[in-house]
């Protein structure tokens, strides 16, 4: 079995900035210290305002997991994040088809390590492996990024948390 990609072994720095682009901090925790926020708890990445806190041990995929839930967010939603980021199931699916975008960012990552990863912890999806998901079966969740503003119509990220669609419309007006 592969051994998940662990926060030690990236660019942090690298990292907080990829997050502070979406108004996401880094927040490190000292070694086996409980992890602030964390749904899951023992090495597991965690929420809380607009902090995300992990360890050195603190698998990768998990970090990009819980960052993706702060961009899919509404803005409402982000203001009182605390431990459990809510979401239906499509939203969901949005946060797993993004964490594979966002580990595409991040040097020494990439998406093909990011779904390994996925496999490995147990991620679970229809068509079986992480993979097959992305590239045949993720549709649902590449549109609702788009909806929200997170993805352009390319596929592309657009820098932006989750909008409603008046924000959305407003932005485009500004521009």
């Amino acid at each position: 079995m592969t051994q998940c990609l662990a926060l030690a072994s990236v660019d942090r720095v690298a990292l907080a900035v990829l997050l502070a682009r979406f108004g996401l901090a880094l927040a490190l925790v000292a070694p086996q210290e409980d992890i602030p926020g964390s749904y899951w708890g023992e090495r597991e990445a965690g929420l809380k305002g607009d902090q995300l806190f992990a360890r050195l041990d603190t698998p990768v995929h998990s970090v990009l997991h819980e960052a993706a839930h702060y961009l899919c967010m509404t803005p409402e939603r982000r203001a009182g994040l605390d431990t459990d980021a809510g979401g239906d199931d499509l939203e969901e699916a949005a946060v797993c088809y993004l964490q594979i975008l966002l580990a595409g960012e991040l040097p020494g990552v990439g998406r093909e390590r990011m779904l390994k990863d996925m496999d490995a912890w147990g991620y679970s999806f229809r068509l079986g492996g992480a993979g097959a998901w992305f590239e045949c079966d993720a549709e649902d969740a590449r549109e609702w990024l788009v909806k929200v503003g997170i993805l352009d119509h390319a596929g592309l990220l657009t820098g932006d948390c989750a909008t409603l669609p008046e924000e959305q419309e407003r932005r485009r007006i500004e521009e």
